[in-house]
């Protein structure tokens, strides 16, 4: 039986933690803040409640797993799982609205037929088949397997089939997102369909590659899903998971040192000077966070691929509305701008003086559980915005204010009458994402995707130094609620089975 210290209670590491636990380690989580779940939190006042994390799963078939692996009870046992139907609804720019049925190929391509004309679904569904192709080119080396130590064959390869385009007389294949949607799905409408994708991950899809066509897929193929009570509901879950498998949780414990003794690392220092010594150190922590935690040892391999920067963040806005929810509200509506380039420019140019509006994601869940009775309603609006948005002076804050209002002028699209509706409202900055993940500027990771020369690539799980781990959204294989879960699985193969663990079969 090994000690293995695990910093941070996000969900990869708490994933991590179950997983080694029932393997029969003796496993102690140290989380700085006061609670579990990472990013997953929730927000109350006043009877309502919001998550303030992602609002919705994608593959819940990884948790699924994780419960298989870890106990008697089925995830479906302890949380409510609930496909959102439809999975989306799309108003563009021009007014157009449609609603997009949840994992269903043939319902996508007939509601997008009638909503955007004829044709227009048939060539959606037909970059979906493109999209499938890429997904099983890349699904086990990029989700399900450590991190290929000859990893640039990762990024030189695109796996994505893209159709040649005959331009300036020339033969062109879609090399990134932007153009699949140019040259492929050729609608403006479409092509912000699919660039959508990109930009809820913080992705640019002027620079993203092909490959990204699985976000997209991933969707659209295994669903989209919603746990009732809140996405927070999935992380108490998982951590009631934990301590059901004897898995020590410290809050407040702020982990200021790697121990390191003979060449490995040989435990934990938190800020208050406790000492805590383990054979294994899991780190789920931001890659400058983990620099400061390891002095006089290389924490990557030679190997490995460099960890993502400058990704953006996330703005948040809560609102508590009087009235109840509309009967057959979609719980996911997202509203599209005029200016897309404007749009792009904001969010990965840092051009905060601007007149351009985002992208707005309103989820209306509708859910009891979330409001203080059925006469009100909790809507939660997100945008994608350059990490640090509101936190270098005045002149941010003020960005931020206009931001938020922006976001709620977009929302009224999909919401009439929202401003005259609204109690409260509660904004979520970067800020306030940095304060419970670490990540400088409130940055999210995104997935890990193929081509791009390995740009999209996460660090490896294990590292330069030989029993430290690290796990969740900053290492392979990236960001999100299921990869999360996924890097869990891998950490705890790596820890279990050593290096030559190659993935689940």
């Amino acid at each position: 039986m090994a000690r293995i210290a695990v910093i941070g209670a996000g969900m990869g590491a708490m994933a991590a933690a179950a997983r080694l636990a029932v393997a029969g380690h003796r496993v102690a989580v140290y989380e700085r803040t006061e609670t579990y779940g990472g990013a997953v939190r929730r927000f109350e006042r006043d009877g309502f409640a919001f998550d303030t994390g992602p609002g919705l799963l994608t593959l819940p078939a990884v948790y699924r797993d994780l419960f298989v692996k870890t106990g008697k009870e089925s995830l479906e046992d302890l949380v409510e799982l609930v496909q959102v139907d439809p999975a989306a609804r799309h108003v563009f720019a021009d007014g157009t609205a449609v609603p997009l049925p949840n994992a269903s190929r043939a319902g996508v391509v007939a509601a997008l037929d009638e909503a955007l004309g004829a044709g227009a679904g048939q060539r959606w569904g037909d970059f979906l088949v493109r999209a499938r192709e890429a997904w099983d080119r890349t699904r086990r080396p990029l989700l399900e397997e450590p991190l290929w130590p000859d990893w640039r064959v990762l990024g030189e390869r695109e796996p994505y089939p893209a159709v040649p385009h005959k331009r300036l007389l020339r033969t062109r294949r879609a090399g990134t997102l932007a153009e699949i949607g140019a040259w492929e799905l050729r609608d403006d409408r479409l092509a912000a369909l699919l660039e959508s994708h990109a930009l809820a991950y913080g992705l640019d899809p002027r620079t993203a590659p092909a490959s990204a066509a699985v976000l997209p897929y991933m969707e659209h193929a295994f669903g989209t899903w919603y746990v009732r009570g809140g996405v927070r509901e999935l992380a108490r879950a998982v951590h009631e998971r934990c301590v059901r498998r004897r898995v020590e949780f410290v809050f407040g414990a702020e982990v200021t040192g790697i121990l390191t003794g003979d060449g490995r690392a040989a435990g934990v220092e938190l800020a208050d000077g406790t000492v805590a010594e383990a054979d294994f150190v899991v780190a789920g922590v931001a890659p400058e966070v983990l620099g400061r935690l390891v002095t006089g040892a290389a924490v990557r391999g030679d190997g490995e691929v460099a960890p993502q920067g400058g990704t953006p963040s996330r703005l948040t806005v809560l609102l508590a509305l009087r009235g109840e929810r509309p009967p057959g509200t979609a719980h996911r509506t997202v509203v599209h701008v005029e200016d897309r380039e404007a749009e792009l420019g904001l969010v990965f140019g840092g051009q905060e003086e601007t007149a351009a509006r985002p992208t707005v994601t309103v989820l209306r869940p509708g859910d009891p559980a979330l409001v203080p009775d059925a006469s009100h309603e909790a809507v939660v609006l997100t945008s994608t915005v350059p990490a640090g948005l509101g936190q270098r002076d005045g002149a941010g804050r003020a960005a931020v204010e206009r931001y938020a209002r922006d976001m709620v002028t977009v929302a009224e699209r999909a919401v009439p009458g929202l401003r005259d509706r609204v109690l409260w409202t509660q904004v979520r900055t970067p800020a306030s994402v940095e304060e419970v993940t670490g990540a400088a500027g409130g940055a999210l990771p995104a997935p890990a995707l193929a081509a791009a020369g390995g740009r999209l690539l996460h660090p490896g799980n294990d590292t330069g130094l030989p029993g430290l781990f690290t796990v969740g959204g900053w290492s392979h294989p990236g960001g999100g609620l299921a990869h999360a879960g996924m890097s869990g699985a891998l950490v705890a193969g790596l820890i279990v089975e050593g290096p030559d663990f190659r993935g689940s079969q």
